[in-house]
């Protein structure tokens, strides 16, 4: 008499059981058309972890801490400490990085270039990120390029893989 022994069938009908609810639980609805698990939702880590509120403070940017998280704009951000989460959460568009977090420079060549969260630049109280110290130059040289960008940032929605991402935040920084 083994696990499938035939005493009474409980056991086999037990585990027929068991099996069938492990099946239609597959198959259930929100599962995929050939019974795939239903898609896992990703959340991209924004500015590679780094605190948005640091770069606003005296000893610049710091990384953040995953005991300091919050969600905003599709994405996950770090915080070093308990005080800079919260006033992210009072504010976010105030410390996010502008146009979508890309290249500033990029943006005006309608580009969108990926940026280092180590280059950047607070031009106006607002943060700009950049792909090299060459480019953050050219903005420091001269801030009204941050407005061109700016003004540019609106029309390339549409080259992002998920163009509601530029609509869900209308200033553009969620990136």
């Amino acid at each position: 008499m083994g696990l499938m022994g035939d005493e009474s069938g409980g056991t086999r009908r037990a585990l027929l059981r068991g099996v069938s609810l492990a099946v239609a639980g597959f198959l259930a609805p929100g599962a995929g058309a050939r019974g795939e698990p239903a898609a896992t939702r990703v959340t991209v880590l924004a500015l590679r972890g780094y605190d948005p509120v640091s770069y606003f403070l005296p000893e610049g940017p710091r990384p953040g801490s995953p005991l300091f998280e919050t969600e905003w704009g599709d994405r996950v951000w770090r915080f070093a400490s308990e005080a800079n989460r919260a006033a992210f959460r009072r504010d976010p568009e105030v410390y996010a990085p502008r146009l979508g977090g890309f290249d500033a420079a990029g943006i005006l060549d309608r580009r969108l270039a990926d940026a280092d969260p180590a280059v950047f630049a607070v031009i106006g109280e607002r943060l700009y990120l950049f792909r090299d110290g060459q480019r953050r130059g050219r903005f420091l040289a001269d801030p009204a390029l941050a407005a061109s960008a700016e003004a540019i940032w609106p029309g390339l929605s549409g080259l992002l893989d998920d163009p509601a991402e530029a609509r869900r935040s209308p200033r553009g920084g969620t990136r």
